[in-house]
């Protein structure tokens, strides 16, 4: 008869997922992973097979909460468009502030992940597929609502607009990360919502 698990699967996910965020998948030893975890290497092979399946479980996990708080935020239909994707900006700000360790942000897991594995892994690479895609229709949902309403002057194709915002983002995250101070982040989130205008 198999053991049961003595420890909280989802504190464990959390935490994988703030080491794999701060350090990168490659530079996530097994052992950094059993230090942060608290756990010995059977006890962590046991519940996820191997590193890069934890990885996979803490990625989807970062993917799941961070894009079902962007979906919330923009699918807000009591704000104006252009409020909803302002206040998108304002909390990757925050995020970014809030992240910010001896100057430099912890940027986006899935940025990071992109950057780092994407071009190597096509199974990675098709989960953040999948994500972008995900937060691309909520993104062009809350820009054609603005188009039609008339709270968003540009006539781009929505979809179009939407993947401009969402560059965006993913810029402010690696600015962030390279160091950018707040008030260099807070220009680029304000001039992408001038060429929304």
């Amino acid at each position: 008869m198999a053991r049961p698990r003595s420890f909280d699967e989802d504190r464990v996910l959390d935490t994988a997922m703030r080491t794999f965020w701060a350090n990168g998948y490659e530079s996530t030893s097994t052992r950094d992973l059993c230090e942060a975890l608290g756990l010995d290497r059977s006890s962590v092979y046991n519940a996820f097979t191997n590193k890069r399946e934890l990885f996979k479980r803490a990625l989807t996990r970062y993917m799941d909460a961070t894009t079902t708080d962007q979906q919330r935020i923009l699918d807000d239909d009591e704000l104006p468009a252009t409020e909803r994707i302002r206040a998108l900006f304002a909390r990757i700000l925050r995020t970014e502030a809030e992240n910010r360790r001896d100057g430099h942000g912890l940027g986006c897991l899935t940025v990071n992940t992109t950057m780092e594995l994407a071009g190597r892994d096509p199974e990675i690479a098709l989960m953040l597929a999948r994500d972008t895609e995900r937060r691309i229709a909520s993104l062009t949902t809350a820009i054609r609502d603005g188009q039609r309403d008339g709270d968003i002057g540009s006539t781009r194709d929505p979809a179009e607009l939407a993947r401009f915002v969402n560059a965006v983002i993913a810029g402010i995250r690696v600015a962030a990360q390279g160091g950018a101070d707040d008030a260099t982040i807070e220009a680029v989130a304000a001039t992408a919502m001038d060429a929304l205008a």
